[in-house]
This record gives structure tokens, C-alpha cells and sequence, in this order.
């Protein structure tokens, strides 16, 4: 187990302690109108689907905490589908069922500030996860996301090697709605500046993985096959798009990535992906429950639940938890995401990647 995952999961643990267990239970169905089932009152906002970890790691993981702790709690839950529209209005209809925090991950972190706005004049604390909302949010937990961008960019100068004296690179930044995507920019750009020149650099609506596609289609056609030595991609969803778009060019060159999913784990195996960041889901979910739960019984939060302060795109300081990220490569798929129980080698070693599995000793 990496230095930087003991920590993740030693904080973690400190999370679970400072509530203490209960008894676990199940959780209310999406757009569910549930009656109030008592006082603890929460509503779980997430901003998409198109990213596989929301509904397959973050949402389970939250509300298993949450009734692990208050077993009685009411959680009502919403997808907004990538619409900023859509979450304020969600955020409207949690208020109106009487949800006393909200659990925040924002579409669109500034135009979501009249809505915590909002739930603040409201009295409702809003937990903001993984994306630092705009507005008067009471709580924060994410992943250290700068280190993210420094990690990736550092992954990718040691993949191109000494090709990048003489190549060009394409980076693919993300939503410029999302806070993170900056935060994973300047990062990246406070490794790779003057290390390698920067051929195209693209914002990505949406993290759409068709855009990035069609943007790296476009900087192949630009810049010229013979001349891009690797990618900068921000996530995964969208190093899938480009990963497309590079082998119908007839091309292989390093390619970045994060948060560990499923395909981009067997990208890894096949050498069509350089490296993806895991951000462990489990830690990050247990300690926005946590925080939601010791808001919604009128608790303050423990200093051990918000070492640290971060400041928002609106000004505003916010007691944070800063979780560490940790690099993944086909080297050490089996001590990261199978050890930390992400996927199982069953999973990821299908028909089509036995035979990469087996060279990297997952069989």
C-alpha cells in the first residue's frame, strides 16, 4: 500500500471515529418523495452520469454512510444530467421537502451560488463535494487537485522522455464550469510549462468524452501526427474519446488520465493509456456523510473532520478536507484500485484482456 493511500484511508478512518458506528440500513430511491423518517434530513445532489463513478462509488458510499450513522435518516436523492438548470431546481425541491443539508456536487460551481445562497437563508447547511461550490457553503471535502494536474503532468514528461525537446503536446482540460478542471490546468501547466511545448489546449463542455474526440481529430489534423508526442487528458471519460480518435489516426503516444475507471484500466493493460489517478471514492463519501450528518444533528464539525480552510471562486473561507491522490499504472493495478477493492481481477481481466493481465501479473 502506497504512503499516499495509508493517508487517504488513515483519514478516513478518523472520519468513521468521530461520529462512531451504527447500525447500517438502506437508502431511499432516486426522486423518491419519502416521508420523514426522522431527523436527520439529507439531500444528496450529484452533477451527472456520464462519469461511471457518481452512480457506481459515490452514491452507495454516501448513503451506506449516512444510515450507518443515523439509521432512521431521510436521504433524498438527485442526478441533474449535466444541467446547472436542472440541480438549481433540484435544490428548490430538496428545500421544500425540509432537507436540512444539502451533499453538493455542482454542475456549474458559480452558477449554483444563489441556490446555496438560498439553502443558507433557508438555515440548510450545504456540504460541498468534490467541487468547490460558489456561495456560503459550510463544509468541503475533495481530493488535493492541484496535486492532481502536478502528478499527471509529471507522469506524462516521464512517459514522452526526451521527445520533448523536439514534439508537441495536446492538453484536454476539462468542464470550464468546474472548479477542479482549473485546479487540474494549473497543475499540469506548473509541470509541463517550458519542459514542452503545448501544440493545442482545450476546455471540454461538459466532459464530454465525444467533444474531446473531435478536438483531438482536430489537433491531429492541425498539428500533424508525426509531430504530437502525447496527451494531457484531464479525466478518463474524456481520455476515452481521445484514445478513439488516436487510433483511428494510426497513433500510440502517453496518455493521461483519472479517476481510475474501469476502461481506463484496461487502456492501461493494453499500453493505450499512460497512467490514470485513483481519488479512493470510500474516503472521500465517508467523510462528506460524516460532515452532513453531524451538521443535520445541529453538531459542530471536529477539527479532525476539517484540518484545513480553502477559498472559494466567491470569496468565501470554507473549513475543507484535502484528500491525497494517488498515481496508478499497469504496474500496480493489483496494489491500487483491486487492493483498495475498486474492481476485482475478474472485472477487469475479461476475454479481451487475459492476455494483458497475465503479462501484468493479475492471473
Amino acid at each position: 500500500m502506497t504512503r499516499m493511500l495509508r493517508g487517504a484511508i488513515a483519514l478516513a478512518g478518523a472520519v468513521a471515529l468521530s461520529l462512531g458506528a451504527v447500525a447500517t440500513g438502506g437508502a431511499a430511491q432516486p426522486g423518491a418523495d419519502s416521508a420523514a423518517q426522522g431527523e436527520v434530513k439529507i439531500g444528496l445532489l450529484l452533477p451527472e452520469s456520464k462519469t461511471t463513478r457518481y452512480e457506481k462509488f459515490d452514491r452507495p458510499y454516501i448513503e451506506a454512510k449516512i444510515k450507518e450513522l443515523a439509521p432512521d435518516a431521510q436521504i433524498d436523492y438527485y442526478n441533474a444530467a449535466e444541467s446547472a438548470t436542472t440541480q438549481q431546481q433540484q435544490v428548490n425541491t430538496a428545500l421544500a421537502k425540509g432537507d436540512k443539508v444539502l451533499i453538493l456536487d455542482a454542475v456549474d460551481a458559480k452558477s449554483i451560488q444563489s441556490s446555496v445562497q438560498k439553502a443558507h437563508d433557508a438555515g440548510v447547511k450545504v456540504v460541498a463535494y468534490d467541487r468547490l461550490a460558489q456561495g456560503p457553503v459550510d463544509a468541503y471535502v475533495s481530493y488535493d487537485n492541484r496535486k492532481v494536474g502536478e502528478l499527471q503532468g509529471q507522469a506524462l514528461l516521464a512517459a514522452i522522455g526526451d521527445k520533448a525537446r523536439t514534439g508537441q503536446i495536446v492538453m484536454h482540460n476539462g468542464s470550464p464550469t468546474d472548479p477542479n478542471a482549473a485546479e487540474f490546468k494549473a497543475g499540469a501547466h506548473s509541470v509541463l510549462d517550458g519542459k514542452v511545448k503545448i501544440g493545442k489546449e482545450y476546455d471540454t463542455p461538459n466532459w464530454d468524452p465525444n467533444n474531446a474526440n473531435q478536438q483531438m481529430s482536430g489537433a491531429i489534423s492541425a498539428l500533424g501526427k508525426e509531430n504530437i508526442v502525447g496527451v494531457y487528458s484531464a479525466n478518463d471519460g474524456l481520455a476515452a474519446g481521445i484514445a478513439t480518435a488516436l487510433k483511428a489516426a494510426g497513433m500510440n503516444v502517453p496518455l493521461t488520465g483519472q479517476d481510475a475507471q474501469l476502461d481506463a484500466i484496461q487502456r492501461l493493460l493494453l499500453g493505450t493509456q499512460t497512467i490514470t489517478i485513483e481519488k479512493p471514492y470510500k474516503p472521500e463519501a465517508d467523510a462528506a456523510a460524516t460532515m452532513a450528518v453531524n451538521l443535520a444533528e445541529g453538531k459542530e464539525l471536529p477539527k479532525s473532520l476539517t484540518p484545513t480552510t480553502v477559498t472559494s471562486g466567491s470569496g468565501q473561507k470554507v473549513p475543507a478536507t484535502l484528500l491525497t491522490p494517488v498515481v496508478v499504472t499497469k504496474d500496480n493495478i493489483k496494489d491500487t484500485v483491486v487492493k483498495d477493492g475498486l474492481y476485482t481481477v475478474e472485472e477487469i481481466c475479461t476475454p479481451t484482456y487475459e492476455a494483458a493481465c497475465r503479462e501484468a501479473g493479475l492471473q
